[in-house]
């Protein structure tokens, strides 16, 4: 027969004895991690969320409890009532390692089925097991510090907003559908019958109203739903710290956030350098080959596209730069590692690779023949490369409207590289600020400039003439006031200073192909609240499901969020989705078209 709780309480979390508690009574509650019988001593290891604690059974000592636990097994839940003592071999792999705990009365509160896997750290099930029975799986040490991790950096950021002037205010969860970007998640309204609501995909016209408000400093915690393809750092709910200041300046917006990821960080030990560092977009992708550079290591891009005449460029079939970077080490690659970076690049989009070794005595590289011996010397010394290093340059197979396509390919190269030859540190946290982004992008897909962040960043003021311009050459190159916030090569959160007038956000939505009816039918009541006195504004919004998993030194999010789902978008647990009941179909006024049909 199980035992009541009752009037018992505990006075201890298992994981916080320590030798200062020798002697003292404690009422210990948890699980049972482990149990060991050696006759007239039977030993449980018993877990909470701050740790393990060894609890001993002495036969001789307390008959009636030892005899009960030699009822216990894995994960049964019990209140044990003992005294701490000092171990004869203290444990130094347990921070509770130097005592244990005589127990004098054992209370069984539950009894538990033999879990699917154990709760271990280092575990054999597969991540689709983990999430079925997650609930067991937060039972393990990481899973569960993740969690308690999660919950600081939240907790940290708040105190140092708070510190700054800012309030904390909830925007709606049933906002209406604004299709730009990602598509929305829609909730049938059941008193509307054929109108929906939309769960947000961020916070943000609402912020700006906040603003508009006079709110001055706002921020949330918030979940925020968008309905696309799952990824390692991507799930259909997430959470972002959003924020909005007015009457700031780019540098104030910075600051702030600067403060904030310094406080972020600190919860783990580490001492971030403020300010972070600054680059344009345009450095980002000729140095990095990309708009997330990470700053860990070296490697930067060289354009060696001077190098290449015409006549190197028919013989070779480049069209477009060429781009080279010089990579440690590696000078001694054999053919056929040379062979398998070549095909490695070839699925990045390049059409061809071309090496060459760097040796004391000399280079070599069947380029050679193609630009000669002098030209090929004046391309590794552009590239910087040293004896011992691999010089490799690609060009791209196809060019990409807007981007320098060579360039994209050389700075997935350069990645695949330095996690190939293990030349990044993992014990540095470099920061970086991407600004002076276009406001426009081309989208291969739309065929068509679709704004490069949403269609409230702000515009350089010399620019914004240019909106009305009818060449998308023209429009392409109309400068926005946003910025990114990257760390070790991910992007955290995106912000920009905002657009805060009428007729200018009225233009960059007739940029962006939309007619001043369709505009209204989709943001008439932001339209009509610019018209009464809206301060210039700014903000941010920081991706915390990738803030925490970088600091927790996870690869995915899924594994710093307590319920997350699957790359095919099912709560294993939950076993979600799944399909309701034709009555409350029919008082929503919805019916489904069989599948077929669809």
């Amino acid at each position: 027969m199980l035992d009541s709780l009752g009037n018992l309480r505990r006075t201890h979390y298992c994981g916080d004895l320590r030798a200062a508690h020798a002697d003292a009574d404690v009422v210990l509650m948890g699980w049972v991690h482990r149990r060991r019988d050696l006759g007239n001593l039977i030993f449980i290891d018993l877990r909470d969320r701050a740790g393990i604690a060894q609890v001993v059974f002495n036969k001789e000592q307390h008959a009636a409890a030892h005899a009960k636990a030699e009822e216990l097994r894995a994960e049964y839940v019990v209140a044990v009532e003992g005294r701490v003592v000092h171990r004869q071999k203290a444990n130094p792999e347990i921070a509770t390692g130097e005592v244990e705990v005589v127990a004098m009365r054992l209370h069984i509160l539950n009894t538990a089925k033999t879990p699917p896997f154990v709760i271990e750290d280092e575990v054999l099930a597969s991540e689709e097991t983990r999430l079925r029975y997650r609930y067991l799986d937060l039972r393990r040490p990481k899973p569960r510090a993740n969690i308690a991790l999660r919950h600081r950096v939240i907790f940290e950021m708040r105190k140092a907003l708070d510190a700054l002037g800012f309030y904390e205010i909830e925007t709606p969860m049933l906002t209406r559908s604004t299709p730009e970007g990602a598509r929305d998640y829609l909730v049938p309204s059941r008193i509307h019958h054929g109108q929906f609501y939309a769960l947000p995909q961020s916070p943000q016209i609402f912020k700006q109203i906040l603003m508009i408000a006079g709110m001055d400093r706002y921020f949330q915690i918030v979940r925020c739903f968008r309905d696309e393809d799952f990824r390692a750092d991507r799930q259909a709910e997430f959470t972002q710290l959003d924020l909005e200041m007015s009457f700031p300046r780019q540098d104030d917006i910075f600051g702030v956030i600067e403060q904030v990821m310094a406080r972020a960080c600190a919860v783990i030990g580490v001492e971030v350098k403020l300010p972070f560092p600054r680059m344009t977009h345009a450095q980002a992708l000729a140095r990095y080959g990309g708009d997330k550079p990470d700053l860990r290591f070296g490697m930067e891009l060289q354009d060696v596209s001077g190098f290449f005449t015409q006549a190197a460029r028919e013989t070779l079939h480049i069209e477009g730069s060429v781009q080279a970077l010089a990579v440690p080490g590696v000078a001694t690659f054999s053919r056929k590692q040379l062979d398998e970076l070549a095909e490695r690049a070839k699925s990045f989009g390049a059409r061809g690779l071309y090496a060459v070794k760097v040796a004391a005595e000399g280079i070599s590289s069947p380029l050679e023949k193609t630009l000669g011996a002098e030209t090929l010397k004046k391309l590794v010394a552009s590239a910087g490369a040293k004896p011992g290093e691999l010089v490799v340059a690609v060009a791209a197979k196809e060019q990409v409207k807007g981007s320098d396509a060579a360039a994209l390919v050389a700075g997935q190269l350069r990645l695949h590289l330095a996690e190939q030859l293990k030349l990044i540190p993992k014990d540095r946290w470099e920061f970086v600020w991407l600004t002076g982004f276009p406001l426009f992008e081309w989208s291969e897909t739309e065929n068509r400039l679709v704004s490069a962040q949403h269609p409230f960043t702000g515009i350089v003021e010399e620019d914004v003439e240019k909106l009305e311009d009818p060449s998308d050459d023209v429009r392409a190159t109309i400068r926005s006031k946003g910025y990114d916030l990257v760390l070790n090569g991910v992007e955290l959160g995106s912000g920009s200073i905002r657009i805060h007038r009428q007729d200018v956000q009225a233009r960059v939505f007739r940029a962006l192909g939309l007619t001043d009816e369709q505009a209204r039918q989709r943001f008439g009541f932001f339209l009509d609240a610019l018209a009464y006195g809206t301060p210039p504004h700014g903000g941010i919004a920081l991706g915390l499901d990738r803030v925490v998993a970088l600091l927790a030194g996870e690869k995915s999010i899924r594994e710093v969020i307590a319920f997350s789902k699957t790359t095919a978008a099912q709560d294993l647990m939950a076993d979600t989705p799944s399909p309701v009941d034709a009555d409350q179909l029919d008082e929503l006024g919805i019916a489904l078209k069989p599948p077929e049909r669809r």
